[in-house]
């Protein structure tokens, strides 16, 4: 089939999910070149944090996802994440990449075109690769294919500041810098959030490359930390499901003033398995890390709202983890059928919306925010 999405809720028919094959592998970002001996203690450090426990929860996970969408008819194409881990160098730095999870971070499907975003993430500079296999294949049958400029990501190109004495970090708009899923998909709107994934260059290259058939509304008022994909997700046209402890009616985008808001409030806390391990294991290789010249981010978890990140597969048909008993409770009341399933570690990795790309839904452009 040739790629088409243009919302995030028309019936699915063709998906990639990501792949966690290579988590064991090291992300960090330094600004010299690492000598053989500081690398192999590195990756040591770092399979500390992905134990092959957790890496075989993770793909187990991943599986039943796909068994889901097969179920359901959709065709499946997994990454290749084989060279993901190898050290490089750029000018200005050297980093490792990670895995190939989270699908929808760099890339940006609208219509039938594919947009590689620029990430603001030094280990992610190669990730995009690892899909490449996937669009040669959808490239036999055409599509518009544009990659983002790639950022040069020199010190300084993030930084902090306060907000009602909140610490937050945000970009400079020295480059063009975003990630894919700082965006909603709704036909010819697309929602832009401004955070510390995504600065204002990055929303006005992408107004430019797709032109005036698209409007790209931007909003920072609603989350500032990164994605918007557990902030604010559309279900069907007209109906948002939006985080209610960032989102009210007094900082609600205009774009969905005429939609029906679902404002859910009620998300689980952390499980207490996963804080203590994060604790215990996770942060201590981050600081032996640090120790050695390398900075990573095995120190960061998501926030329980990644529990909020559900895959529609149809306007009344989504994908939801199954620990979220009150996130689907309100999901059934409001007229959507839920398929749960385990999403275990997604405060490491990523939600289910995280990891997936839909390529091929059956959507056709319209305008739903007349």
């Amino acid at each position: 089939m040739k790629i088409n999405s243009h919302n995030e809720w028309d019936k699915l028919r063709e998906i990639i999910v990501g792949n966690a094959a290579t988590t064991a592998c090291l992300i960090f970002s330094t600004p010299e070149t690492v000598s053989e001996k500081t690398m192999e203690k590195a990756y040591k450090l770092a399979r500390e944090a992905y134990p092959k426990w957790l890496l075989d929860e993770i793909n187990e996970d991943l599986e039943e996802l796909c068994d889901v969408l097969r179920k359901f008819g959709a065709k499946i194409y997994r990454p290749d994440s084989t060279d993901i881990n190898k050290l490089y160098t750029t000018p200005y730095w050297s980093a490792a990449g990670n895995n190939c999870y989270n699908m929808r971070d760099l890339h940006l499907v609208v219509g039938n075109t594919v947009i590689e975003s620029p990430s603001h993430e030094r280990h992610r500079y190669f990730e995009a690769t690892g899909v490449y296999d996937i669009w040669y294949e959808y490239f036999k049958e055409g599509f518009r294919w544009i990659a983002g400029p790639k950022p040069k990501l020199k010190s300084g190109y993030r930084v902090a500041y306060y907000e009602n004495e909140k610490k937050y970090n945000k970009l400079t708009e020295d480059e063009i810098i975003f990630e894919a899923a700082n965006t909603v998909r709704m036909g010819r709107d697309l929602l832009y959030l401004v955070s510390s994934s995504g600065n204002h260059l990055g929303a006005k290259w992408l107004q430019s490359v797709l032109g005036d058939e698209y409007v790209v509304h931007t909003t920072d008022k609603i989350y500032r930390s990164a994605h918007i994909d557990s902030t604010a997700l559309c279900l069907r046209p007209g109906v948002v499901l939006l985080n209610g402890y960032r989102v009210s009616e007094e900082n609600c985008p205009d774009v969905f003033d005429k939609w029906e808001k679902i404002y859910f409030h009620d998300i689980l806390p952390f499980p207490q398995k996963m804080l203590d391990f994060q604790k215990n294991v996770r942060v201590k290789v981050y600081k032996e890390l640090r120790e050695v010249g390398i900075e990573s981010n095995i120190n960061d978890i998501s926030s329980e709202w990644i529990g909020m990140n559900i895959l529609s597969l149809d306007p009344h048909t989504a994908v939801v983890d199954k620990r979220q008993t009150s996130l689907i409770k309100t999901l059934e009341e409001n007229k959507t059928t839920v398929i749960p399933i385990n999403f275990r570690h997604s405060y490491f990795m990523g939600g289910i919306h995280c990891s997936t790309l839909d390529t091929v839904r059956d959507s056709k452009l319209e305008s739903y925010c007349d």
